[in-house]
């Protein structure tokens, strides 16, 4: 279920916005930057989480700094699209670690996969032994990524 935009205000946006920046930040200094006191901003931050807007905390590793500087983007086309041969693959290529994002197209293929891997060599392993046994797979196509000129997550909500 989505959620109503509509329903969000401006200290709402701001306290989206200030999270997706520092997602650390103490209650005090978000309800300090946001212009509202602590007790609201609590308030605030607790239904935001409640419905689902803020799903979680984490820290952003930096792939490059820990050795993961190699991305592919597959192409995947299965040979049966109903829906338990999409759960099936769905649920197996949430067990890939090196598969960081995978989306179900409309379009000429099936899925696109984002992976990341350490080299050409470990894609290479990760594409023959975990992507081509995936349920259902028919066939793939690669394209290696030569630089990421843009790769961020919901930042300003403002």
């Amino acid at each position: 279920m989505q959620f109503d935009l509509s329903a969000l205000d401006r200290f709402d946006r701001a306290i989206l916005s200030v999270l997706a920046e520092d997602g650390r930040v103490s209650i005090t200094d978000l309800a300090r930057r946001i212009g509202l006191s602590k007790s609201p901003t609590q308030a605030r931050l607790r239904r935001l989480e409640e419905a689902g807007v803020i799903r979680g905390y984490r820290a952003i590793l930096d792939p490059i700094r820990l050795g993961l500087d190699h991305v592919a983007f597959v192409e995947v086309r299965l040979t049966d699209t109903r829906e338990a041969a999409l759960a099936a693959f769905n649920r197996a290529v949430a067990a890939i670690p090196e598969i960081e994002q995978a989306h179900l197209i409309a379009g000429n293929f099936d899925y696109l996969l984002k992976v990341r891997t350490t080299d050409m060599h470990a894609y290479r392993q990760v594409l023959a032994e975990k992507v081509s046994t995936l349920p259902g797979v028919s066939s793939t196509s690669t394209y290696v990524a030569m630089e990421a000129v843009k790769e961020v997550g919901l930042g300003d909500v403002t």
